[in-house]
């Protein structure tokens, strides 16, 4: 019997519920198979421990937290604590605390959802985001604050060894999909340092990687593209700032935000990988029994495959596209199912499975 041990941190808002879903279809998915189990440990790292205790991680919890195979994260976020607070102290202080410096995000849409997108049928993308440094390098400062002449500083870092190893991470990425197509995210014209940098080490990867197909594309450039000619994208490698923005994009032409998935992953698997959907906490909804859980889902199905669980990955993305391919769907996809309506349709069907 396999066992894995899974840190749990659900959050804020949308995230302890549909993180508790998620886990519900882990353990059906585990009961199923009969040959592993999961070892759940919940932690209350969120922004209510912060406004009570002043911390979302305690002394010593990321050395807690990397005894585990992998993290299973909701979201962060609080109307009462400043944004720059939520996101350093906690999801940041976990993706760079463990290196997770390969950030990975699937779009497509799945079956019987409904994108505004006209050939929305043609996306299938896997944004790889570079996640430990660029525009979120957290290195700058303020001075005279208060003051009339006040200045704030922001400096984005772009290190040969950051650049280099997303890049071939990409390029491996890419090579094991069909189509073998990668498209370089840049802004080098107006940014001709750092961005410059980024661009001559992707070429000189690409030398290592003579089957996969490559195009640069500029970031202005390429979000138009992917409105009006989805089908020209594979794999898209881009900096932490613009995969965000990219990606968010993505989920939303893909149908919703509240199906999209994302592992951060450190490749070399010397600290643990986190998995999370990208919704965020969703204050104007938490607490309704309404949050779409397929996203958390989608994300466990990534969790399992890292975790070399491939056949129970495939189970749940199997039962998730006939889920959404039966047309029950939460009220952000147009439909009227609650969050629990869609958990126990998906255990369902994992318990049918043959």
């Amino acid at each position: 019997m396999r066992t894995h041990k899974v840190a749990v941190i659900p959050g804020d808002g949308i995230g302890l519920e549909v993180i508790e879903a998620g886990k519900q279809v882990i353990e059906a998915l585990a009961k199923k198979s009969g040959d592993f189990n999961f070892e759940f440990e919940d932690f209350d790292w969120s922004s209510k421990r912060y406004l009570e205790q002043g911390e979302y991680i305690p002394e010593g919890g990321l050395a807690k937290l990397a005894k585990f195979d992998a993290i299973y994260f909701g979201a962060v976020g609080s109307q009462d604590v400043p944004d720059h607070v939520s996101l350093w102290d906690l999801r940041l202080a976990i993706c760079q605390g463990f290196d997770q410096y390969a950030n990975v995000r699937p779009a497509r849409v799945l079956p019987g959802v409904k994108s505004r997108l006209e050939g929305a049928d043609k996306i299938d993308w896997v944004i790889i985001r570079e996640n430990s440094e660029g525009e979120y390098s957290g290195n700058g400062g303020r001075v005279h604050q208060g003051l009339p002449d006040e200045i704030g500083t922001e400096l984005s870092i772009f290190s040969r060894k950051g650049i280099e190893r997303i890049h071939r991470f990409a390029f491996e990425m890419a090579q094991s999909r069909p189509r073998k197509k990668l498209t370089l995210v840049t802004k080098s014209n107006a940014q001709r340092h750092g961005m410059v940098l980024w661009d001559e080490v992707f070429f000189e990867v690409a030398k290592d990687f003579p089957e996969v197909e490559i195009d640069r594309e500029l970031v202005d450039a390429v979000t138009t593209r992917m409105v009006l000619k989805p089908e020209t994208l594979d794999v898209v490698v881009a900096t932490n700032l613009h995969a965000d923005i990219l990606s968010d994009l993505a989920a939303a032409l893909s149908g919703s935000l509240g199906i999209a998935p994302t592992a951060n992953l450190n490749p070399e698997r010397s600290f643990p990988s986190m998995f999370e959907p990208i919704h965020g906490s969703a204050f104007d909804i938490a607490g309704q029994g309404i949050a779409n859980p397929v996203g958390s889902f989608w994300t466990a199905a990534m969790m399992l495959e890292y975790l070399g669980e491939n056949t129970a990955a495939e189970r749940l993305m199997a039962a998730i596209e006939r889920l959404t391919e039966s047309g029950m769907q939460t009220k952000d996809l147009g439909g009227d199912a609650m969050t629990r309506d869609v958990t126990a349709a998906i255990c369902a069907d994992i318990e049918a499975q043959g």
